[in-house]
């Protein structure tokens, strides 16, 4: 599997997240690119970047109305869990997990991107978010109900793209 290289292609018309997730895929590029040397201060540094990062979005949708258990913070959850316990297995000797597990994030996060967090970016700009200060512009465009899918590139999350939310989320971890 080749190493993850940023486009404007992954770009989600948001400056916050696109620099987010640029630092993102420079620390998969340290990763992949490390010495055994290197390689597990690299996997450290890029999982406290994850962390924060999923943090990040997590309050953002927590202030935009989205459910406790939406996908997009469930797929995190999962994904961070799945790379703490690589860090857990390195640590007791198995370091080449790390290698593998970076490879498997290069595929994911670019999917990740497209199907979730380009749908959240969306929603974000259409109640007039601000991720600096937290204002919400247009607090009318928000749902009554919470969100439980992504947010949709159509809108809001009706029944039908929150069960396609669903089905993403299970099926992209």
């Amino acid at each position: 599997m080749g190493t993850l290289q940023w486009s404007e292609e992954l770009g989600v018309d948001m400056p916050q997240m696109d620099a987010t997730h640029q630092e993102a895929v420079a620390l998969l590029q340290a990763v992949q690119g490390a010495s055994d040397a290197e390689l597990m201060p690299a996997w450290e540094r890029l999982l406290a970047h994850t962390e924060a990062h999923f943090a990040e979005e997590d309050r953002w949708m927590q202030a935009t109305r989205f459910a406790a258990g939406n996908c997009h913070t469930t797929q995190h959850q999962t994904v961070l869990q799945i790379m703490r316990d690589g860090t857990a297995r390195a640590r007791q000797g198995r370091p080449g997990e790390l290698r593998t597990m970076a490879a498997e994030l290069a595929v994911w996060l670019p999917q990740h991107i497209d199907a979730m967090d380009a749908g959240l970016a969306y929603h974000l700009r259409q109640v007039g978010f601000d991720p600096a200060s937290g204002h919400i512009a247009h607090p009318e465009a928000l749902t009554q109900e919470p969100l439980h899918g992504w947010g949709g590139a159509s809108g809001l999350g009706g029944d039908e793209e929150q069960a396609g939310a669903g089905q993403a989320c299970t099926n992209r971890v």
